[in-house]
């Protein structure tokens, strides 16, 4: 039976479980609070999930909980953070308050990231950048999922694309797909419970179609629109590994796997002053498209579904199966398995 949680007592289990991991307090609390958003809007793959593969790259350094991101100013509008084989979200939140700092004087910030770990939900820091009136576009690598099309061998991550725009009076419009048909923590997911996948999601090691999930762990993922989504793939590899200095996905090491080199996957993300760019106003012909879109039947934009699960874990919390909730509560109790 699943277990209801607010998302305050959710967020407090998950910080005290990576606390009790060798992981530094403050950085505790700031993936905490990523993994809560991402289970709040839906994203379960991203969320309290991550918990354990977390917990335990953490502690046997695969992941270095203590790491602090550094930054530097390496051009006007251009920003590197090394996220010194640490986790994600602390690189990404210095790296983000960094870029409200000059992108007033610059209009348009590229923001790079080195050397790190799982990403999380591309769209949260493009939404909180779309908030502030920004236009963001964030970028990650991966570990290797996605082989060059007619290949058999993973070289590609499946490789997350967020876009995000302010809306007047409205939540940002916000986009966030992976270049695979669907994200591989889904497959992983499917194989811990021992379910199969819906067709057209993997291929097995040996290039053929697959619904077993652990087969599809095996193999690879295919990519959105066939040839072309595997050109994306590549496009982002060079956009964070080559760019950033970092792993490409075959080089990566697995998210999922508790021990092992770290993954150091690059991230890129860019946000750009709309004011700056002389086309009126860019709020109103924004609002203008979306509107054209919901003029016709049947349409909807993209991320309703995820405001509306927000708003009701926020009132309702969330639901966590049973033995996931119980191994973060032993976690954060700090009891042996």
């Amino acid at each position: 039976m699943p277990t209801l949680v607010s998302l305050a007592d959710l967020e407090r289990l998950m910080r005290d479980a990576f606390a009790n991991s060798k992981v530094a307090p403050d950085t505790a609390a700031i993936v905490a609070a990523a993994l809560a958003k991402a289970e709040a809007d839906g994203i379960s793959s991203h969320g309290a999930a991550r918990v354990p593969a977390y917990a335990e790259q953490a502690l046997h350094g695969k992941a270095d909980g203590f790491a602090v991101p550094t930054i530097e100013r390496t051009a006007a509008a251009t920003l590197r953070v090394d996220a010194r084989t640490g986790f994600a979200f602390p690189a990404i939140r210095k790296g983000l308050d960094a870029a409200y700092d000059i992108i007033g004087e610059t209009g348009i910030v590229a923001l790079g990231i080195a050397n790190s770990h799982h990403f999380g939900v591309a769209g949260h820091p493009v939404e909180e950048a779309a908030e502030r009136g920004l236009m963001a576009i964030a970028f990650s690598n991966t570990p290797h999922a996605i082989a060059p099309w007619g290949g058999k061998i993973g070289l590609f991550g499946t490789n997350p694309v967020a876009y995000a725009c302010p809306r007047p009076g409205k939540p940002p419009l916000v986009m966030d797909l992976s270049l695979s048909v669907a994200a591989r923590g889904k497959v992983v997911l499917a194989a811990k419970e021992g379910k199969p996948i819906p067709e057209g999601w993997a291929l097995d090691s040996d290039g053929n179609p697959t619904t077993d999930s652990k087969a599809a762990l095996d193999g690879t993922m295919l990519p959105i629109g066939g040839p072309k989504g595997a050109a994306l793939a590549l496009m982002v590899e060079l956009l964070c590994g080559a760019l950033t200095g970092s792993h490409f996905g075959y080089e990566g090491t697995s998210f999922f796997e508790p021990t092992g080199a770290p993954p150091k996957v690059g991230h890129l993300i860019l946000l750009i002053d709309p004011r700056r760019f002389g086309g009126g106003d860019t709020a109103a012909r924004t609002e203008a498209m979306l509107q054209a879109i919901l003029g016709q039947p049947g349409t909807r934009l993209p991320g309703e579904r995820r405001l509306a699960l927000r708003a009701k874990a926020q009132a309702e919390g969330v639901t966590l199966p049973d033995a996931l909730h119980a191994e973060i509560a032993r976690r954060a109790a700090n009891n042996p398995a």
